[in-house]
């Protein structure tokens, strides 16, 4: 809950850890930043097919060891890019981490994206996440996620 739109509201920390395999490993050659992509693939958004985008942050520079607990909005100094989401469109309209907000009823699937890519991204923090997808193609030297469930009772 405390990640939650209910609790604090406030990104979880990651750490970022290279592996091949189950063997721990280095990052590879080339290494410039990396993207995050959050989103609620049981909800469905405007009635059609695409799932509820909670937030999104990218530059996140390469060198980064993981992400702290409460990224703070909009651009950050390290480059960091808070992107697309959800948050963007409310009232202050700073793009920003929005937790897990499912209503009572079954279970929600929340899933973290992480991308490493071999570029920074030329992208403006109002981009959609479909510009975002499409500027990481042929960027992507390592992905991996972190899914979760939350259900709230009534």
């Amino acid at each position: 809950m405390k990640f939650s739109f209910y609790g604090e509201n406030k990104s979880p920390e990651f750490t970022f850890n290279w592996m091949l395999g189950t063997n721990s490993a280095s990052a590879p050659e080339g290494l410039q930043s990396y993207a995050v992509i959050f989103h609620d693939i049981e909800n469905a958004t405007a009635r059609g097919p695409a799932d509820t985008l909670h937030w999104s942050a990218f530059n996140i520079p390469g060198n980064a060891k993981g992400l702290p607990e409460g990224l703070a909005a909009g651009d950050l100094p390290d480059g960091t890019r808070n992107g697309p989401g959800i948050a963007a469109g409310r009232p202050n309209g700073t793009p920003s981490y929005f937790g897990p907000g499912a209503g009572p009823g079954p279970f929600h699937h929340y899933v973290f994206e992480f991308y490493a890519l071999d570029t920074k991204l030329n992208l403006p923090a109002n981009t959609t996440r479909d510009e975002l997808l499409k500027a990481m193609e042929g960027h992507v030297v390592g992905k991996a996620a972190y899914v979760g469930r939350f259900h709230r009772m009534p």
